[in-house]
């Protein structure tokens, strides 16, 4: 394996489609990070997950904030720490149960377990929703053609695909396909560089890791690790840290979300048309191409990671 570069930031979203919070810790299992994704707003109407793939219906979830407080983490390190092997098994139970705080804008925060929390997201959405942690059996959720939304804009209703989520994932959270994801700086960078406004967040394309690499590439040979790096990597292993092992298992595909408001951060549509004209590529083989920037990944050893800790990918 060839050093590639060291974790730079670790993310988890709570509530599909809302902001979340970054990590000083986690312990990666096959679902991905704990908390990761578990809870998500189905649409009474539709049967369908909401989700800001289609930003004329759902944007405004990418103005709350959703976070499971120090607490849970706690419990679950205490319970890992009981010996006799068991803690392993047993982490992120405390997660899995614990409350999630929502914040909304201009408002008061919100629990998870509040009597009223369906009521006052349908009053915030306009929509009648239903907040659940069991996806609902072939779960699906609309997601506008990128190219449409660019033509459009996001206010549009414009052709949209129907997507079934999690089809890369073991079964229990929302996530879009695979229990992790990850992007490099070096794609970031280049997205920065070809950008008018030349700066890009990080956040806007929700990862789970961010890696700061290094300068050194993986391929079919040595290379400067410049441009869409991650491109390089399907198929390939990757090792973070002393423990956690992973595979990548696909390219991932972008859809309108980085170039919604998220919080504070305004609206950027060169954050989506940058990918589309300079990294349009298939995310699997045998699927057409798409806008691409960052990397979906399955878990194959768990492990616990943090930031500052490094990352190695696997050589031919």
């Amino acid at each position: 394996m060839r050093e590639v570069g060291t974790i730079e930031e670790l993310w988890r979203y709570p509530v599909k489609s809302m902001l979340g919070q970054r990590l000083a810790e986690a312990k990666v299992d096959e679902h991905g990070l704990p908390g990761d994704r578990r809870l998500a707003l189905v649409d009474r109407e539709t049967g369908r997950i909401a989700s800001a793939k289609t930003p004329r219906l759902w944007r405004e979830l990418l103005k709350c904030v959703a976070a499971i407080d120090d607490g849970a983490r706690a419990r679950d390190d205490d319970a890992g720490s009981g010996g006799g092997g068991g803690g392993g098994e047993r982490y992120g139970a405390a997660l899995a149960a614990a409350a999630v705080r929502i914040t909304l804008p201009g408002a008061k925060p919100l629990w998870t377990t509040d009597a009223d929390v369906d009521e006052r997201l349908s009053s915030y959405t306009g929509r009648s929703v239903h907040l659940t942690d069991t996806p609902p059996e072939g779960a699906t959720l609309e997601r506008s053609i990128p190219d449409a939304i660019l033509a459009a804009g996001v206010n549009a209703e414009v052709d949209a695909a129907l997507v079934e989520i999690g089809s890369g994932s073991p079964p229990g959270t929302f996530v879009d396909f695979a229990p992790l994801h990850l992007i490099t700086t070096s794609t970031l960078d280049r997205i920065a560089e070809l950008s008018p406004r030349g700066a890009i967040e990080p956040q806007r394309y929700r990862p789970n890791l961010v890696i700061r690499t290094t300068g050194r590439g993986v391929a079919m040979g040595d290379f400067p690790a410049t441009g869409f790096l991650e491109n390089d990597w399907l198929g390939r292993e990757v090792r973070i840290g002393p423990d956690l092992l992973i595979e990548i298992i696909a390219a991932t595909p972008r859809c309108a979300i980085p170039t919604l408001e998220h919080g504070p951060l305004p609206r950027d549509p060169m954050a989506l048309r940058t990918v589309a004209t300079h990294n349009r590529i298939p995310p699997l083989a045998d699927v057409a191409p798409e806008p691409c920037a960052g990397a979906y990944a399955r878990v194959i050893v768990p492990g616990r990671i943090e930031p500052g800790d490094k990352v190695l990918v696997s050589v031919d």
